[in-house]
C-alpha cells in the first residue's frame, strides 16, 4: 500500500492528538494546540505535491480511446469504458484529466458537425476585426435560404459546445444520447434547415501579463554603492519567495484573463444576435426550436426582447427540462399565452413519455421526457419532438391550433 507524501506529514500529528486524547484534562491545551495546527495545513496544496505532472494527450488515441461503431467511448486495448478514477486518491489530477479529455471531444464533435452533418462554421461577430476575439456557429447550407423550414438548436450552460447536450452522455454512454447529431441528421433528412447555437462560448481565456513594478531606487539620489545593495536585498527576497511558492505549489497553473466576445457575453446576448443577424434573415415559413436546460431560458429572453418578430416567425418550440421562469423573467401575459399554444416541455420524470406532468407556473404545457435523468430528456424525447413539431407544421397549413398543444386546456387560465 502506497502512502502519500501528505500522510508522511501528517502521520506524527495525527499519532500525537491520539496519545493526547488519551490523558487527562491537563492535555486539552496541548489538543488544541495541535489542531490549531492542523487548521493552519493546507492539505489542497500537500496533495499537489503528491500529484503526477498535469501533462495530458491532446488526441483521443493519446489517452488511448476511440469510438466505437455503435459511438460508445472505449479502450483501445481493453474495450473497457473511461474510467473516472484513473489513479487512487487523486481526485483533483483525475478531474484535470476528465477535463483534459473533454476539451478532446469538444473538438471531435466540431469536426463531425463538419465532416459527418456537413455543416459550415460561421465566425461571429460577423464584422469582427482581425485581432478581437471571436465565436461561431454551425449552419447547413441552406439554413438562410430554405424556404419551408429552419430548426435552430441550443444547448444547456457548463462546459458543453456547439453541437452536445451532454458531455457525461457522451464519455460515459454514446454520441447519440450526448450529441444534437441525431437531431440535426433528422432534420436535414426530413428537409430541414439547420443552426447550431454555441452559447456558451462567451469569452477567449489569455495568460495575464507580468506586472514589472520598476524599482523606486532607480529615480533615487541614493549613492550607487547603496542603489547596488538595496537591488541586492530585493533580488535575493525575490528568488526566495519563488522558491518557496515553487515548493508551496508546484504545480501553479497560468493566471488567465477573459476577453468577452462582443454581443456574445452570455447565452442570452448570443441567441439575440444569432436571431438578428441570422434566423431572422433567414426565408423559412417555420422556425422550430429545440432547447435543453439554460437554453430554454435563453430562448424565453429572446421572446421578452423580440416578442413580435419570434411571434411571427416560429411556429413551435421544444422545451427538455428547461430552467427558464417566467415570473423571475418577467415575461408578459401575451408572451405566456402564446407559450401555451406553441411550446412543450418534456421534463424529468419517471412518469411514461408524454404523460402530462403538473406545472405551478402559467406558461407552456409539461410532459413527461420518460427518463428522470436532467441530461437525458434531449435524446429521451427524440421522436415526440419530430412527430409534435410535424403536427404544429400541419395544423399551421391549415389553420388548426396544433394538435400538440391542445395539452394547454390543463393549465388554469391566468386571470385577466
Amino acid at each position: 500500500m502506497s502512502i502519500s507524501l501528505s500522510s508522511l506529514i501528517l502521520l506524527p500529528i495525527w499519532i500525537s492528538m491520539a496519545q493526547i486524547q488519551q490523558g487527562g484534562p491537563d492535555e486539552k491545551e496541548k489538543t488544541t494546540a495541535l489542531k490549531d495546527l492542523l487548521s493552519r495545513i493546507d492539505l489542497d496544496e500537500l496533495m499537489k505535491k503528491d500529484e503526477p505532472p498535469l501533462d495530458f494527450p491532446d488526441t483521443l488515441e493519446g489517452f488511448e480511446y476511440a469510438f466505437n461503431e455503435k459511438g460508445q467511448l472505449r479502450h483501445i486495448k481493453t474495450g473497457e469504458p473511461f474510467v473516472f478514477n484513473y489513479r487512487e486518491d487523486l481526485h483533483r489530477w483525475n478531474q484535470k484529466r476528465y477535463e483534459a479529455l473533454g476539451e478532446i471531444i469538444t473538438k471531435y464533435v466540431y469536426e463531425l458537425l463538419e465532416k459527418d452533418c456537413n455543416l459550415k462554421k460561421i465566425s461571429i461577430p460577423v464584422d469582427a476585426t482581425e485581432s478581437e476575439p471571436k465565436s461561431f456557429i454551425f449552419m447547413s447550407e441552406d439554413a438562410l435560404t430554405n424556404p419551408q423550414k429552419l430548426m435552430v438548436l441550443i444547448h444547456g450552460s457548463g462546459v458543453v459546445r456547439a453541437g452536445q447536450w451532454a458531455r457525461r452522455l457522451i464519455i460515459n454512454e454514446d454520441l447519440d444520447s450526448g450529441t444534437q447529431i441525431p437531431f440535426i441528421k433528422r432534420a436535414m433528412d426530413e428537409g430541414y434547415g439547420v443552426i447550431v447555437l454555441n452559447p456558451n462560448e462567451n469569452y477567449i481565456e489569455v495568460e495575464k501579463p507580468k506586472i514589472h513594478v520598476q524599482s523606486s531606487s532607480d529615480s533615487s539620489d541614493e549613492p550607487a554603492e547603496k542603489r547596488e545593495r538595496k537591488d541586492k536585498v530585493s533580488k535575493e527576497t525575490k528568488k526566495r519567495r519563488d522558491f518557496y511558492e515553487k515548493y508551496r505549489n508546484p504545480q501553479r497553473e497560468k493566471e488567465m484573463m477573459q476577453l468577452y466576445i462582443r454581443e456574445n457575453g452570455s447565452p442570452e446576448e448570443h441567441a439575440i444576435y444569432v436571431w438578428d443577424h441570422f434566423i431572422a434573415q433567414s426565408a423559412a415559413e417555420n422556425v422550430f426550436f429545440v432547447a435543453h436546460s439554460y437554453g430554454g431560458l435563453a430562448f424565453v429572453e429572446l421572446m421578452i426582447q423580440r416578442e413580435a418578430d419570434v411571434k411571427s416567425k416560429v411556429t413551435a418550440v421544444a422545451l427538455t427540462d428547461s430552467v427558464h421562469n417566467v415570473w423571475h423573467q418577467e415575461a408578459g401575459k401575451t408572451i405566456r399565452e402564446w407559450m401555451r399554444e406553441n411550446c412543450c416541455n418534456w421534463v424529468s420524470s419517471t412518469e411514461p413519455l408524454d404523460t402530462s406532468v403538473e406545472s405551478m407556473l402559467p406558461d407552456c404545457p409539461r410532459v413527461s421526457a420518460g427518463t428522470d435523468r436532467h441530461e437525458l430528456t434531449s435524446w429521451k424525447s427524440f421522436q415526440s419532438i419530430f412527430k409534435f413539431f410535424t403536427e404544429a407544421s400541419e395544423a399551421k397549413s391549415s389553420s388548426l391550433r396544433p394538435a400538440g398543444t391542445r395539452r394547454s386546456h390543463r393549465l388554469k387560465p391566468e386571470e385577466p
